[in-house]
């Protein structure tokens, strides 16, 4: 069994929603505190023993790059000041792992932007990690899902406990064996009455290179190439298990997420959490 070492990160997404602020900005530069939403998305890759990371990204998202790429100049100045602290995080971004950047020169779907990442891959397991979701957690939660991987020798989709309202909204993991964590099928947007189960699929998943494979099958559906479509096809090849996630959930891909991240993380950092505890307590609400 090969250990799983490459990530594709697909990034080719317009951001509409975040609009006019991803008129010229990439949304997942867009920042939690301080810190760029992808840059915690590639920490938790790094933290889980991935090595190598493919952005699948679009004309629109070069600002992706540059932040992964080294800023000899800002280093110049950051040093020059004395600035060491900063120049060390600085550096530090650049050396996480190693990057590499595919255009997806059309959007069709992430069905395929991951087709892209083929000869990337080659006959590896992979992550895929999607840019709206960040998981804050003891072990990270690509980690967990290695875990599974290592015991099953499997394919691993990454599963959240749904609230009813959301579980229309969302695809619906079917399981052969809920305990064991065994999945048998997918179900998207079911009507609560008729949903298999509570667990809904985040944006984190270990395929096997078989993937391929029913990628280059599937037909467009609305317009695009649904990952999911190839998930299902394989599903009747191979095994998939679900990991139930083990820790805290942002989807950062709509407004009230990414506010309620920005929050929530500045109260848990030492340097802001009393001047926003402040800040919130003289809150009418």
């Amino acid at each position: 069994m090969k250990r799983v070492r490459k990530a594709i990160i697909p990034v080719a997404g317009m951001g509409t929603r975040f609009l006019p602020a991803t008129k010229a900005l990439a949304k997942e530069m867009l920042p939690i505190v301080d810190k760029p939403t992808i840059e915690y998305i590639v920490e938790e890759a790094v933290k889980s023993g991935i090595e190598e990371i493919l952005f699948i990204t679009s004309p629109y998202k070069k600002n992706i790059e540059d932040h992964f790429d080294r800023s000899f100049e800002l280093e110049k100045r950051l040093e020059k000041s004395n600035k060491l602290e900063q120049l060390e995080m600085i550096k530090n971004i650049s050396n996480l792992a190693s990057f590499y950047y595919i255009r997806q020169g059309e959007p069709l779907g992430t069905g395929h932007a991951v087709r892209l990442a083929k000869n990337f891959i080659g006959d590896e397991p992979f992550a895929i990690l999607y840019g709206d979701d960040i998981v804050v957690s003891e072990i990270p939660c690509l980690k967990q899902m290695m875990q599974i991987y290592e015991k099953n020798d499997c394919n691993v989709l990454c599963a959240e406990e749904l609230d009813d309202y959301l579980i229309p909204q969302k695809g619906i993991i079917e399981y052969e064996d809920i305990e064991s964590g065994k999945v048998k099928g997918l179900v998207e947007k079911p009507k609560l009455e008729e949903a298999p189960s509570k667990h809904g699929t985040l944006g984190r998943y270990i395929l096997k290179p078989e993937i391929f494979e029913e990628l280059e099958k599937i037909g467009m559906t609305n317009g695009e190439y649904l990952l999911t479509d190839a998930l299902l096809a394989l599903m009747r090849k191979q095994d998939f298990y679900a990991c139930k996630l083990d820790g805290k959930y942002y989807d950062v891909g709509n407004q009230i997420g990414y506010i309620k991240a920005n929050v929530e993380f500045a109260l848990a950092r030492k340097d802001l959490s009393e001047a926003m505890h402040e800040y919130l307590s003289k809150l009418k609400i």
